[in-house]
């Protein structure tokens, strides 16, 4: 009988193909249905597999070998015979290693604290408790900066901060007697360095946070006044307790983000002024293995940095998690204790 005609008699349409049997489907029906999954996941695990993966091994191979630019061509590199740990003992025996970690944990708290979470954060709410088209103009405003090309956004700092006459703050600083007039960016690096990439990062967490107030049920919020809570009480109490999950997510996020990005740090200061003193991990990683200050490309060193690098996000990664009780935050819902 054919599907017309059943839905016609009132008849339900079959659950599965009738093609064997019993009306259960052939054992073709199924390979071909489970082919057909693996046939829409096959492009997403190709290019997982060949710019995650494989470079994730290369790379873990590479940091054991010596490979430079001059023994670039007649090191075998792969064979285990020319692997070692001397680059891991080079890091560590580095006097600036010191230095170098410092600066990295200074800059992704403090970016992390200021603007990446907590900035993201307040403006979410701030957005989400005015006007509708009043906080969709506020959101578009923070997103600027994120949306403009680096190279420009990294000049328009650098002419805030030039020196008198020809700086911005300059230009309001001296004639109220504040400052010396001189270049910002060589006196106090760490504050443009924080304000720059934090300006960036707020907006990322700010639409995060903002989708996942909005999904709040409204009913949550009414009820609260009606038993007589304050706004800070609603906030406290009601939202964030419900946007547990995105804070995680955010703060993982944004930490990882944080400890790989230098981009911005490379344009605006290059580590300096003076040496490493705005260096980050990620910036070393980047001078020792493309950009070396002694002209010699130290491939299997930078690789070493990458490496300590990624093991750092994933301890900071797995302490977040137990912090915020992953396990429960992804648990399903009991019902049957409901």
């Amino acid at each position: 009988m054919s599907l017309a005609s059943r839905l016609k008699r009132g008849g339900a349409p079959p659950l599965f193909p009738t093609h064997s049997k019993g009306g259960m489907p052939s054992i073709g029906d199924r390979l071909r249905s489970r082919f057909g999954s693996y046939g829409f996941l096959a492009p997403a695990a190709v290019l997982v597999t060949l710019f995650f993966f494989i470079p994730v091994v290369i790379i873990l191979v590479l940091s054991f070998s010596d490979l430079d630019a001059a023994n670039f061509g007649t090191l075998q590199w792969w064979l285990p015979e020319n692997w070692s740990l001397d680059n891991y003992a080079k890091i560590f025996n580095n006097k600036f290693f010191p230095k170098i970690l410092g600066n990295t944990a200074f800059y992704v708290v403090s970016t992390l604290t200021l603007f990446n979470f907590s900035s993201a954060l307040i403006i979410a709410l701030l957005t989400t408790h005015v006007e509708r088209r009043t906080g969709f103009f506020f959101r578009v405003l923070w997103l600027l900066p994120r949306l403009t090309p680096s190279v420009i956004y990294i000049m328009m700092w650098q002419r805030i901060a030039a020196r008198a006459p020809h700086g911005i703050l300059n230009q309001l600083l001296v004639p109220l007697g504040i400052g010396t007039g001189g270049n910002l960016l060589q006196a106090s690096p760490w504050p443009f360095v924080i304000l720059v990439n934090g300006m960036i990062g707020a907006s990322f967490g700010m639409v995060i946070f903002t989708s996942a107030i909005e999904a709040i049920p409204r009913d949550y919020m009414m009820a609260s006044k009606v038993d007589g809570a304050s706004t800070l009480q609603t906030i406290r109490y009601v939202i964030l307790p419900a946007i547990k999950w995105p804070i995680l997510f955010v703060i993982t996020y944004q930490t990882l983000s944080l400890l790989t990005s230098f981009e911005q740090i490379m344009l605006l200061t290059d580590g300096g002024p003076g040496l490493y003193h705005t260096e980050v991990w990620a910036l070393t990683a980047y001078h020792r293995a493309l950009s070396n200050y002694f002209g010699n490309n130290q491939w299997g060193y930078g690789a070493a940095w990458a490496v300590i690098l990624v093991i750092i996000g994933v301890i900071a990664a797995s302490i977040y998690m137990r912090v915020f009780k992953f396990d429960e935050l992804v648990e399903e819902p009991k019902i049957d204790l409901l």
